[in-house]
């Protein structure tokens, strides 16, 4: 139920870093990159980062020639999130610099990523070499790890697409490296026109910019001056980075994230709804095609006025769908892969998978004394957060997110595809009004079918109240909030 308030941290801060490339400087001369070249306001731009209009957090940004370092460039960012979420109040802080060389196409030499607060302390230190990047990972209460990636092709030009595209009047793409899981991604920005607005009386030219990573694929509409300031990026039409002052940037709304984002019903759930072998359908609008997912469980028809029916179905697989494990990931997915956030080839994940486990083989039923075993040994507590599966295991605390990482790490050392699902469900809330709320939970390919499992909840077949939008923290869900309504409610039989 943390979704959201992650989504701006840590499930939507892999998509941040591929837009927040929008940074500043004065016009300097050739053989300078263009990145450094643009026109951009001295000594760096803060904005308020607002969600639904609430503002949620701060951002600071700046691209600047190294001083002493003849030749390199230096890129530096600054998130800060903050909101309650129930009575606990999420915090999260990310800082990163990346060092080019400052020519044209100039090549990135180093970084250094850091996470502080909510989701965990991490420093990535990261050094180009000819044969790669080399990569020292610290974090508290673990020993210093050593990690090699393949070169990168990331160059300068991607650390301001955006002035670099307004500048040649023409598309802009790059590999970027993401700063969460140290994975690339293609960034692409496109010049989209300009118009004469008035800004505090006075009229200007504004130019428009889009970017998308086709990781995240939330377009982010940069509105810039003629001077090169960067007036707002506005992502999906209900988040934004929006210029300000620093100490009005610093100054944040008191918000609630869950009352924030929570979808109302019209009235109670419905018998049936609830258990297995339970369905529910719902009356939504502002469901786009491209969240809809889990045919397994879930079916959509499209209605007039762009309304949409779903129905949601919680059975258990068929014992004609099962098989042993370890099984192949479908289609040649990465469901069986460890990554920075998901180590399930850490020594600690897989002798507690064994140990879970034991001596059955059969896909499902590991898989169900996987989700029983976090379901009952993890204390839930809102705020004890962490992005990596490693310290979810040793500190054994946290909301849903915690309980679906330890879950998919776990599940995939034993063999099984397992991948994290993102949505809404239902939950009895303190003021009784019935209502879905954002969730993370669990997805096993257990043979040759998915089934959904909620550790959080305790339950091996995820209830019909789980309506399942999106999987593995996808910033693009972010885009439904205050667009997706629930009309109406009631049993699918």
């Amino acid at each position: 139920m943390k979704r959201v308030g992650t989504s701006l941290g840590r499930a939507r801060a892999p998509f941040l870093l591929g837009l927040w490339l929008l940074l500043g400087g004065s016009a300097l001369a050739a053989p300078l990159s263009d990145a450094l070249r643009a026109r951009r306001p001295a000594g760096g731009e803060w904005f308020g980062v607002y969600l639904v209009d609430k503002k949620v957090g701060w951002y600071f940004t700046d691209l600047t020639l190294v001083p002493g370092t003849p030749g390199h460039a230096r890129y530096s960012a600054e998130l800060v999130f903050k909101a309650k979420a129930g009575q606990a109040v999420v915090d999260r802080q990310h800082r990163e610099e990346r060092v080019y060389e400052a020519r044209p196409g100039g090549r990135l030499l180093s970084f250094v990523f850091e996470d502080k607060g909510d989701g965990g302390t991490q420093t990535l230190f990261g050094k180009a070499t000819p044969t790669g990047i080399e990569v020292l990972r610290r974090r508290p209460g673990h020993a210093d790890e050593k990690l090699t990636l393949p070169p990168s092709t990331e160059t300068v030009e991607d650390a301001d697409q955006v002035r670099v595209s307004l500048l040649r009047n023409a598309p802009v793409s790059g590999m970027v490296l993401d700063a969460m899981d140290l994975v690339p991604a293609k960034v692409t920005t496109s010049p989209g026109g300009s118009e004469r607005r008035s800004v505090n009386g006075v009229p200007v030219t504004l130019h428009r910019a889009t970017t998308i990573s086709e990781k995240d694929k939330v377009p982010g509409v940069s509105v810039v001056t003629e001077r090169g300031d960067i007036l707002e990026t506005a992502f999906g039409g209900n988040s934004a980075f929006r210029a300000e002052p620093k100490s009005v940037a610093q100054r944040l709304d008191r918000v609630e994230i869950f009352g924030l984002a929570r979808l109302v019903l019209p009235k109670p759930l419905p018998d049936g709804a609830l258990g297995v072998g339970g369905e529910l359908t719902l009356l939504v609008e502002g469901l786009e095609p491209q969240f809809h997912r889990s045919p397994e469980r879930q079916s959509y028809r499209a209605l007039d006025g762009g309304r949409v029916e779903v129905a949601i179905r919680a059975n258990p697989p068929a014992a004609s769908q099962l098989g042993t494990r370890p099984l192949s990931a479908p289609d040649g997915g990465d469901y069986l892969k460890a990554t920075l956030a998901v180590e399930s080839e850490a020594p600690e994940i897989v002798a507690k998978a064994r140990q879970i486990a034991g001596a059955e083989t059969d896909a499902y039923a590991a898989a169900k004394k996987v989700v029983a075993w976090v379901g009952a040994h993890m204390k839930k507590e809102y705020g004890a957060s962490a992005d990596r599966a490693t310290d979810v295991l040793r500190q054994m605390r946290g909301d849903c997110t915690e309980h679906a990482l330890l879950s998919v790490a776990l599940l995939r050392a034993l063999g099984i595809p397992a991948r994290r699902v993102d949505g809404v469900v239902y939950v009895h809330s303190a003021d009784a009004v019935p209502a879905l709320y954002w969730h993370e939970w669990v997805e096993a390919y257990v043979g040759s079918t998915w089934t959904q499992l909620d550790p959080t909840l305790n339950q091996s077949v995820a209830d019909a109240t789980h309506l399942a939008l999106g999987e593995e923290s996808q910033a693009d869900i972010m885009t439904l909030l205050g667009k997706l309504k629930v009309l109406d409610v009631r049993s699918s039989r």
